[in-house]
């Protein structure tokens, strides 16, 4: 897709974006490189480093073996040593063979050598289903990552966001598990939401971590959610507002750090909250902002239970049919928010209970 460039402001896809990102990061600081399976020539298998080899040579747009588990541990001993490294895991799907090098290495040796170690690696690496890639190229994950300690974990929803979370991302002294959907990336070999194709700035910026972001303001029902389901929660709001539900979208953008003062904020506005994840259900991020919210009924007045729409502990099925009904949809999340409407206001709930 043809970039539009408009007085230092174009129209890049998530995959443009992000190549541009790497790009300037890299331009700046000589440590930074990337390393991955078909990211030289080819420019990733979806587009994060497209033209970066031919700006900056082998040497530092590395291409490696099919051995994750080699890669992500020279990444490791890279970052020891001072440099800067991105390593691309080209589905996320594809943690397992490499984990002990992610969880035990780069996000515990910083903490176990008392601060004398800086592990300033960036994972990135394709999520999310949407086009029949069956279960072992579907999923999120995110939430595995989150859940251990010593990793960030970024998962933008456009190309503005996408480039400045990656130069926060490169510069950070920490790991950095950097999340795209396939689904948005803007591939012209797959179709994607074009709200995830926006305007992005020529210079190079950075979007500080744990700043979520409200997409769409609203007063009936906060959708607290991420990554493609920003644009589905986006939709389904826009069409909600034709029955009079007034929909406020917050993209979270990180999940580690996590901007529980914004979801908070937003669920004591609007009284009601539905949590929209395409990773599993069960154990995972919907989870723990249910938690967040309940552990914070002392100072917000819910008017409706919590609810989850997140993708059933199942694994993501080939079948086209079967997929779309088991990843959260634009109609499931506007049916979730009616629910939601038409729910038994709390008070009720409790004097029932004590009745």
């Amino acid at each position: 897709m043809q970039s539009t460039i408009k007085t230092g402001v174009r129209t890049l896809t998530m995959a443009q974006a992000i190549a541009e990102a790497i790009g300037q990061e890299m331009e700046r600081d000589p440590s930074v490189f990337v390393m991955g399976e078909d990211i030289g020539k080819y420019g990733g298998i979806f587009s994060a480093t497209t033209g970066l080899l031919d700006r900056f040579g082998p040497e530092r747009i590395m291409e490696t073996p099919i051995s994750e588990t080699a890669f992500m541990g020279a990444a490791a001993g890279a970052a020891a040593e001072g440099l800067r490294p991105i390593a691309e895991l080209m589905f996320v799907d594809f943690f397992g063979v490499c984990f002990d090098q992610i969880y035990n290495h780069m996000a515990k040796n910083s903490y176990m050598s008392g601060g004398a170690l800086k592990l300033p690696v960036v994972i990135t690496t394709g999520i999310g289903g949407g086009y029949n890639d069956a279960a072992q190229h579907s999923q999120c994950l995110y939430a595995s990552f989150a859940h251990m300690p010593g990793l960030k974990v970024v998962v933008p929803s456009n190309a503005y966001d996408a480039k400045g979370l990656m130069a926060q991302a490169i510069r950070d002294d920490n790991p950095v598990v950097f999340c795209y959907h396939k689904g948005i990336m803007g591939l012209s070999w797959m179709s994607y939401f074009e709200g995830s194709t926006n305007a992005v700035p020529e210079e190079a910026y950075a979007i500080p971590f744990g700043e979520s972001r409200i997409v769409r303001e609203g007063s009936d029902v906060t959708i607290v959610t991420l990554s493609q389901m920003v644009q589905k929660a986006a939709i389904a709001a826009e069409q909600l507002a034709q029955e009079g539900i007034s929909v406020e979208v917050l993209d979270l953008r990180t999940i580690v750090p996590l901007d529980r003062a914004g979801v908070l904020a937003s669920v004591a506005k609007t009284g009601r909250v539905l949590i929209a994840d395409e990773d599993y259900l069960s154990f995972g991020l919907s989870g723990e902002i249910a938690a967040l919210v309940a552990e914070h009924l002392d100072t917000i007045q819910l008017r409706a239970p919590v609810r989850r729409l997140a993708v059933p502990d199942v694994p993501i099925p080939f079948s086209r049919p079967l997929e779309q009904a088991v990843i959260p949809q634009v109609d499931a999340i506007a049916d979730a928010v009616r629910g939601l409407m038409r729910a038994q206001p709390i008070h009720q709930l409790q004097q029932g209970a004590q009745a």
